[in-house]
């Protein structure tokens, strides 16, 4: 299982890069293992300010549908248009390719409280 160290992570299996006062969101390899071929993502919420842990989207499986949530508050800027086409992007790359939106961060303390690549792999037994 690939749990890269330069990402933060959350409880419910979502990464985040930082990228100045903007950051890069998605499911971590965990996340997506466990939910098996993803065949559709909805993000409905560009251009919302939404808090940490509100769901910004849901993805679906074909066994399942599961939210995302925000690993920190802040707004909504852009969701990855290639996953519309090719959902599985996310299985195949879920740190790189297959990351889900940009938000422009509104508390930066809030990454602070967010877990290190050690923490989560201690989460998920990894």
């Amino acid at each position: 299982m690939n749990i890269p160290g330069n990402l933060k992570y959350t409880k419910d299996h979502e990464w985040l890069k930082l990228e100045g006062e903007t950051a890069i969101v998605g499911i971590t390899d965990f996340a997506q293992n466990e939910l098996g071929d993803i065949v559709f993502i909805e993000v409905e919420t560009i251009g919302e300010n939404l808090d940490k842990e509100e769901t910004f989207g849901t993805i679906e499986a074909v066994k399942t549908v599961s939210d995302m949530f925000m690993p920190v508050a802040g707004e909504i800027m852009e969701y990855n248009e290639h996953l519309t086409e090719k959902p599985e992007t996310v299985n195949k790359d879920p740190y790189g390719a297959g990351w889900i939106v940009k938000i422009k961060i509104s508390d930066p303390e809030q990454v602070g409280e967010l877990l290190t690549a050690d923490q989560y792999k201690e989460l998920v037994g990894a």
